[in-house]
């Protein structure tokens, strides 16, 4: 979408985006002011249509819990449990809050583990079930867990526990700030620390605030 404002000012992001908006513009006798206005429209644009999640589908709602958030965890937490550790063992005299928030990372990477094994094998494949029993208009079989309420009570108890441990992470490390002798893999771990926490509650806010109330009053819905 960007790409289109650039375009239709005729500047040339391609082989001549190594060049600042400022000198683009002056070469081209554009305003810049102008350009900004309409690429600051587009990112607003993008942003808007990034958090209608309220219009979506339970089952493609659910697959972008899966593909984004559950896919993120995945593949932060060998890093978060491995340099935690590795900062723990070479800063600890100096900076013992790093081993208290090494234990708390390995509490989170197993909590994380088995609350991510049973949404994608317990609730989530129900959720989609009643997704689809919405759309085309089907029978729809009760859960072998009796309502949904339950199975997602258990999810936001776990939830507060791993959001708990997260704040407890951010209040020792001083907002993720990192000590005058920090070596890069302790600025690494707060910096990935600080981008987990963000995106931990993201995925939490997707699935309290409206997966999880909408697949309740569907259910209901459905069963009557």
């Amino acid at each position: 979408r960007k790409a289109d404002v650039f375009s239709k000012y005729g500047l040339d992001f391609c082989c001549g985006g190594a060049k600042s908006l400022t000198e683009a513009c002056e070469e081209k006798g554009v305003n810049e002011v102008e350009v900004e206005t309409a690429l600051a429209e587009v990112e607003n644009q993008a942003k808007n249509r990034q958090q209608d999640f309220n219009s979506w589908d339970l089952d493609f709602l659910t697959d972008y819990i899966l593909n984004i958030h559950h896919k993120y965890v995945k593949e932060s937490v060998p890093m978060l449990y491995d340099v935690s550790r590795k900062v723990a063992s070479v800063h600890g005299e100096n900076h013992p809050e790093v081993i208290k928030i090494a234990s708390l990372v390995e509490t989170i990477v197993r909590e994380l583990d088995t609350h991510i094994q049973k949404e994608e094998t317990i609730l989530f494949p129900y959720i989609k079930k009643l997704a689809v029993a919405k759309r085309e208009n089907s029978q729809l079989e009760p859960a072998p867990f009796g309502s949904i309420e339950n199975p997602i009570q258990t999810m936001e108890d776990e939830h507060v526990a791993v959001g708990g441990s997260m704040d407890e992470i951010n209040s020792l490390s001083s907002g993720y700030a990192t000590p005058e002798d920090a070596c890069s893999s302790y600025r690494a771990l707060y910096s990935k620390l600080d981008e987990f926490e963000q995106d931990l509650h993201r995925h939490i806010h997707l699935e309290n605030n409206i997966l999880f109330p909408k697949a309740i009053q569907l259910e209901k819905e459905l069963l009557g």
